[in-house]
């Protein structure tokens, strides 16, 4: 874009996202541009340079008309009524349709170290986000339904059944293992994306929003992404632990109906082992998203889901900081980690959830520290 471009004058039903740097702005546009053709993204008006800032000014597609809901919004209206079902798979059709023709069309076996590096490479390198959160500090956790904590090192030492599957929870063996998993010469299929498929992003009817980390991404990681907000993200942990960006960033923001919950556990600390029982409980709208979303990266072109544990496990990790989450939920979230590193779960095992009983938190879910979901 020119400068004339940039200093545009602004026009009706304009979006205006700041952006820290020029270089930043100029990535963003580029992303941008190369999918423009390829997808339903908002117009890009142009830029706007200001003394600590740049401006991306893009088409307002709520403002004009063009959309109406995003994709967290449509799910939860799902969640509600069953008539809403059919414009919720309609959505999720055209987001699987989406990813499959980037992998088919601009598909191509690359290192990771020329795929967008925000979400993976940045995330698993020494000294990065995995490093801070988990490696650099003992945590602890204290179990639910007992009085016993145990730090992560503690709890390493302990085996663990989980819904009567033989699980272990050691998580500095599951960072190391990505790391050799991901390395920035390891190669991967990737295709041109939006880089960031998650439910604040997708517009309904559809349309994609934010290109901060278009461009080059994986194939299982878009999935991985997709389908791990689907599965616990979008409806129970950024409303639980960022209530704020969940008020922010949908624009119905209404309480989810997901309860993923700790039934029963027992601790044998002669035999170091644990013994869990839990449930996975979604709205009926989420759980049948989700179901579609496999069935829909499942087709017969979208190689590249063979690949996507490392890319769960990653996901799984590193979103939502341990530290602040309750022991209960901290516990959920090792055994979904520890089951995606098992190489007999199958991704449909993985993802199975059942309906959401009732639209109200297990007394034991929440700690007074913990904001409930808005």
């Amino acid at each position: 874009m020119n400068a004339s471009a940039r200093r545009a004058p602004t026009p009706a039903g304009a979006f205006h996202k700041p952006v820290a740097t020029r270089e930043q702005a100029g990535a963003e546009a580029k992303g941008w541009t190369r999918l423009a053709s390829r997808i339903a993204v908002p117009a890009l008006h142009g830029q706007i340079a200001l003394s600590d800032r740049q401006i991306l000014v893009y088409e307002d597609v709520f403002a004009t008309g063009r959309c109406e809901l995003l994709m967290g919004d449509v799910i939860a209206l799902a969640d509600r009524d069953p008539a809403v079902q059919p414009r919720l798979d309609r959505l999720v059709d055209g987001v699987c349709a989406d990813l499959r023709a980037a992998a088919e069309e601009t598909g191509k076996r690359v290192p990771l170290s020329e795929c967008v590096p925000d979400l993976y490479l940045d995330r698993v390198r020494p000294g990065g986000r995995l490093d801070r959160w988990y490696l650099r500090r003992d945590l602890p956790l204290a179990l639910p339904l007992t009085d016993t904590t145990l730090t992560l090192r503690e709890l390493a030492g302990f085996t663990l059944t989980a819904n009567d599957r033989q699980l272990t929870l050691n998580v500095g063996d599951t960072i190391d293992s990505l790391r050799h998993a991901l390395t920035p010469d390891s190669r991967r299929l990737a295709g041109l994306t939006q880089g960031d498929p998650t439910e604040p992003n997708i517009a309904d009817p559809l349309c994609w929003l934010d290109f901060e980390l278009a461009g080059r991404n994986t194939v299982a990681g878009e999935a991985a992404n997709l389908l791990w907000y689907l599965m616990a993200l979008g409806g129970w942990l950024v409303p639980r632990y960022q209530p704020d960006v969940y008020a922010r960033t949908l624009r119905l923001a209404l309480p989810p109906l997901s309860r993923p919950r700790i039934e029963h556990l027992e601790l044998h600390r002669s035999s170091r082992h644990i013994d869990v029982q839990y449930s996975w409980s979604t709205g009926t709208g989420r759980g049948a998203a989700l179901t579609r979303a496999l069935d829909g990266l499942h087709g017969e072109n979208a190689s590249g889901l063979e690949e996507i544990r490392a890319f769960l496990a990653l996901r799984i990790l590193g979103v939502i900081p341990p530290s602040r989450m309750t022991g209960h939920d901290f516990l959920l979230v090792l055994i979904k980690l520890a089951e995606i590193q098992d190489p007999l779960t199958t991704l449909d095992t993985f993802f199975a959830t059942a309906p959401a009983p009732h639209p109200h938190p297990h007394p034991g879910e929440r700690s007074s520290n913990v904001p409930a979901p808005a």
